[in-house]
């Protein structure tokens, strides 16, 4: 049969009308499947919110980021009692530099929360030509303690063990004595008493142990059968005095083994080593971090390779998989607490 022009014609309107409204009935299902390939390729990465697309990202290379892992580290959730009517009471630790100074606000039992920090200030060593110098540089110190509302009589200083020994010390112990202040000197046992009473809250005194990685000694400090026991081994510059990672390591290792196996679920770690540890994995403004694994970090100097050497000793014979650094406690506040209730 014989199609003329007109029905030609007409066959392939009704062909593309009927194109037409089969597009319209399947476009939404296309469109559809184009919006799920695309999350598909995104792989959980929401622009607007990297740290969600990080913690979800199923291939993110470990051995190229710029930080620590942190997906082995331990949770830790405990929050410190606050304290109920407490009073300012200021610490000054003097060093061989400079100061660190700390107010605290303390209660009758013992409840704590810090209120200011300042470290490394060294008004008084920039101008130590005559002891009135030291003197004026200390009344100026003490002043700025003054203003903030710290009772001049609970405002105390000490030394570390440290740095007990430096040439200034006498010079600036004898301006505070002029000045009615005593500077209290601090064994290298007294700062480990020190720092686990600051550092370790009472709940977990029974099965943890507390770390104090310093410059130039680490402190440790335990309960056993009801007394606190202590230890001492190399500080972070050991390297200084050609002292091998290997020795240090060793001793480290022999005083780790002295804590009781009840004692090493948890360690409350604090000093400067374990501060630059901390705050690569810092959340926030948290008041406590879990440290990563010894190997995790990036090594940084002699001081950093050192820290991370005794701190890897302990965590290889105690077995102790949370490292807990405080970022409010200090030795010397301890001495604080030590002169309350």
């Amino acid at each position: 049969m014989k199609l003329t022009p007109f029905a030609r014609i007409l066959i392939a309107c009704l062909l593309a009308l009927g194109a037409f409204f089969a597009f319209r009935k399947l476009a939404p299902q296309f469109q559809k499947g184009g919006d799920k390939t695309e999350v598909t390729d995104h792989s959980g990465h929401d622009q607007g919110n990297e740290d969600v697309a990080d913690v979800k990202s199923p291939t993110k290379n470990t051995e190229e980021a710029d930080e620590p892992v942190t997906s082995n580290r331990s949770k830790f959730s405990y929050l410190p009692a606050a304290p109920v009517n407490g009073k300012l009471k200021g610490i000054v630790v003097v060093g061989a530099a400079g100061f660190d100074s700390f107010i605290i606000e303390v209660d009758d039992e013992g409840n704590w929360k810090l209120e200011k920090a300042e470290f490394g200030s060294s008004l008084v060593y920039e101008n130590m030509a005559s002891d009135e110098d030291i003197r004026g540089g200390l009344r100026n110190y003490i002043g700025k303690m003054l203003n903030y509302g710290v009772n001049g009589r609970d405002i105390h200083f000490v030394v570390s063990s440290g740095a007990i020994k430096e040439p200034n010390m006498q010079k600036i112990a004898a301006g505070l004595k002029s000045l009615k202040y005593v500077v209290n000197p601090v064994t290298a046992e007294q700062e480990a008493e020190y720092g686990f009473k600051v550092a370790v809250p009472k709940m977990y005194s029974g099965e943890a142990f507390m770390m104090d990685i310093g410059s130039g000694n680490t402190k440790v400090a335990w309960m056993q059968n009801g007394q606190l026991k202590t230890g001492e081994t190399y500080g972070a510059k050991y390297f200084q005095n050609n002292v091998s990672d290997a020795t240090a390591y060793e001793e480290a290792t022999a005083i780790a083994a002295q804590i009781p196996t009840k004692n090493r679920k948890t360690c409350f770690i604090i000093g400067g080593v374990p501060f630059d540890m901390a705050k690569t994995t810092r959340v926030g403004k948290e008041r406590y971090t879990t440290l990563n694994a010894p190997g995790t970090y990036k090594i940084d100097g002699g001081k950093m390779k050192s820290g991370v050497n005794i701190y890897k000793a302990f965590a290889d014979e105690t077995g102790c998989k949370t490292f807990v650094f405080d970022w409010d406690a200090n030795f010397s506040i301890g001495f604080l607490l030590s002169l309350t209730k």
